[in-house]
């Protein structure tokens, strides 16, 4: 039986490490690939077809939520697990309503990890027992409510603003943000633009701080905001 691979997508070259040599050591299981950053996620997928994807949220460039969007658009076959520090209820929504299969909580992954490759290989979810146990006890009360779950958002951003609006966050000059995403200055300007019509935000410490809300990037990434 050939091994289920796997792609490491963690901006923490320790975590990296310490997650390689965890799954080292089960035989079926092997890491064809590791990203520290999203960008370079969505690329190794397109490069390497890894059948999971172990997928931090908070990395730079582009996002762990974003990242899994544009892979589950070019790979859909592909099975992404959600392995963060964060476990807020709005984060695990976000990234299931995405397509992520599973999430896990860092800090209590260290023995669960390959079995959970190997349950959403195998089709099924997978959640650390803290948050397993909030969603069922959410999904009682929405059924008890009477309540039908719906993903309607006016204010719903596009892949590409997404991508413009982490790197805005992340204090890069719109020269900079058009480098990076290959697309010109003016194009870059033109999506600014787009985010704070959509967002009635009219500066950019506020798409920071929107940015960081809806947990995009990380508050420690910019400390400038005023």
């Amino acid at each position: 039986m050939k091994p289920i691979t796997v792609l490491l997508a963690e901006d923490h070259m320790i975590v990296r490490e310490g997650l390689r040599a965890l799954l080292k050591l089960e035989t079926d299981i092997e890491v064809v690939g590791e990203a520290e950053n999203g960008r370079q996620a969505v690329e190794l997928v397109a490069k390497l077809h890894p059948q999971v994807v172990v997928m931090d949220i908070a990395m730079p460039l582009l996002n762990g939520m974003e990242a899994t969007r544009q892979i589950l658009h070019a790979a859909p076959d592909t099975k992404v697990l959600i392995l963060s520090a964060h476990s807020d209820d709005a984060y695990v929504a976000k990234v299931m309503a995405i397509g992520a299969v599973g999430y896990l909580i860092k800090q209590t992954a260290a023995h669960t990890l390959p079995e959970a490759i190997r349950r959403v290989q195998e089709g099924k979810t997978c959640f650390s027992p803290v948050i397993s146990k909030r969603r069922n006890h959410q999904k009682q009360k929405s059924h008890d409510r009477g309540e039908l779950s719906t993903d309607k958002d006016p204010t719903k951003l596009s892949s590409r603003e997404m991508e413009v609006l982490q790197l805005i966050a992340e204090g890069k000059a719109n020269k900079e943000t058009a480098d990076e995403l290959k697309i010109s200055v003016k194009t870059v300007e033109k999506h600014r633009q787009s985010l704070m019509d959509k967002l009635n935000i009219h500066d950019t410490a506020g798409l920071t701080r929107h940015a960081i809300a809806a947990g995009i990037i990380e508050s420690s990434v910019q400390v400038t905001i005023v």
